[in-house]
């Protein structure tokens, strides 16, 4: 365990994972400073949540803050190698990410959740199986709630079951953090703005494997080829799930059930008629989920129960409002194309298609079939709206709005009856919102509002 009293702690980034690293470090007897290249102003919310008890350099990093620094937490979204990074490593000074940092003071058993979509989700569903079954759980990472957050509110619980979305940024600068179970469920391109090609992606998420030990387990999809070549890197038990093959051990779907054949036993789980989650690839998360409560030791009735009364995650294909006759769709966690695409496809009816913001250098040129088929018309906002019109150029009626209300405003004019209006940007939200919540949420607020107008007649 790290020992923290008296040190002098620098947290790079002041973001949720920056305040709880902040705070965790306050509660045992940490000098902290926190440095962030936005404005004071642009800050102002997070740093009423430290109540002044730290320093802070913002606008900029200075080098001396690093190089005075015994200990330096990065939150998720920072870069490792920035120029005072490298300085303060060069320098001697302990450089730790949030996640790993975080780990150093859990007690309890972790599952990891990562892969380019579908974490969210997952990380939710294996959550609420455990807390189903009874057992103690806290749900955190990518998900929301930074892990040194939730350990820091259950530490010294060795029965705690730790559900740990994590993205490629925070599998990055782990070290020692172990998963007890660990999932990959698939890869495809993403943060193409972050990594120099695909391989140094696949390369960051693999990282979730590291550390464990020959009793942990590894789940991996098998109909996904990266993520199945992935099972020669794994260190202990390998899982498998299929959405397309029988499998001679893992979990799978055989005449319309889930099935888990594990050790020679077989048990058919649920019919996947009853299970509420729109499209395949969100059959695939459900099958990952059942792998990991599965290795958890959650009862195969409380699989079974939670699967049939999971109905989703706010900002991932959330059902908003019916306004004449159209249905608005929230996806806005759909930050990468490949989750956009499976948006898309998750519906047989025409589309209005709200895309756009901070361009992660994503290739939105594989959209142009189901474009051209299935969006009726496709309505651009944020930073990164010229260059998608230039890659679907001709393919569907094609609008530029300058702001998500405007975008409301424009799918409402366009759709009718029997449309469905999606929110699924296929990019990162930096642009115009905080987060891809306050952007599902913005989106959320003025679909109320155009129902409000629609029952004032």
């Amino acid at each position: 365990m790290l020992d923290l009293k008296d040190k002098n702690t620098l947290v790079v980034g002041l973001a949720r994972s920056g305040v709880a690293a902040a705070n965790f470090l306050l509660d045992h007897g940490a000098s902290v400073r926190v440095t962030d290249l936005r404005s004071c102003e642009q800050l102002k919310e997070y740093m009423s949540r430290l109540e002044g008890r730290v320093n802070y350099t913002l606008g900029k990093h200075r080098q001396s803050d690093f190089l005075e620094a015994d200990l330096i937490v990065l939150s998720p979204g920072v870069p490792t190698d920035i120029d005072p990074l490298q300085a303060a490593r060069q320098g001697g000074v302990q450089v730790i990410g949030e996640i790993e940092f975080a780990s150093h003071f859990l007690a309890g058993k972790v599952v990891g959740v990562t892969g380019a979509n579908g974490k969210t989700t997952t990380t939710a569903l294996i959550g609420e199986m455990h807390g189903r079954a009874g057992h103690n759980v806290e749900v955190a990472g990518n998900i929301g709630r930074p892990l040194v957050d939730a350990v820091r509110c259950n530490s010294h619980q060795p029965e705690m079951r730790y559900i740990i979305e994590l993205s490629s940024f925070q599998l990055e600068s782990i070290d020692t953090f172990r998963c007890d179970i660990a999932l990959v469920l698939n890869l495809t391109p993403d943060h193409q703005d972050r990594y120099p090609d695909f391989q140094a992606y696949v390369e960051a998420k693999r990282r979730i494997l590291l550390n464990q030990r020959p009793a942990d387990v590894a789940v991996f999809n098998y109909d996904d080829p990266v993520t199945n070549e992935m099972q020669e890197y794994a260190r202990g038990k390998v899982c498998f799930f299929s959405r397309r093959e029988d499998l001679a051990q893992g979990v799978f779907i055989r005449d319309g059930s889930v099935v888990i054949r594990w050790d020679e036993k077989e048990t058919e789980l649920l019919p996947i008629s009853e299970i509420r989650l729109r499209g395949d690839h969100n059959l695939e998360n459900v099958l990952a989920a059942i792998c990991a409560g599965f290795f958890s030791d959650v009862p195969l009735e409380v699989m079974a129960e939670t699967t049939r009364k999971f109905s989703g995650i706010e900002h991932r294909l959330e059902w908003v409002s019916n306004c004449g006759g159209v249905d608005y769709y929230n996806d806005s966690k759909a930050t990468n194309v490949a989750s956009a695409e499976k948006a898309i496809i998750s519906f047989n009816r025409p589309i209005i298609l709200i895309m756009g913001g901070l361009d992660k250098a994503g290739d939105f040129a594989q959209l142009s079939r189901m474009v051209e088929e299935k969006v009726r018309c496709l309505i651009l906002i944020g930073e990164a709206a010229g260059r998608i019109a230039t890659c679907l150029e001709g393919l569907t009626l094609t609008v530029e709005a300058e702001s998500m209300e405007q975008a409301v405003s424009i799918a409402d004019e366009n759709a009718v009856d029997g449309d469905v209006v999606i929110l699924s940007p296929g990019c990162a939200s930096f642009d115009m919102f905080e987060d891809f919540e306050h952007r599902g949420d913005c989106f959320k607020r003025y679909v109320s509002l155009l129902g409000e107008q629609e029952s004032k007649g």
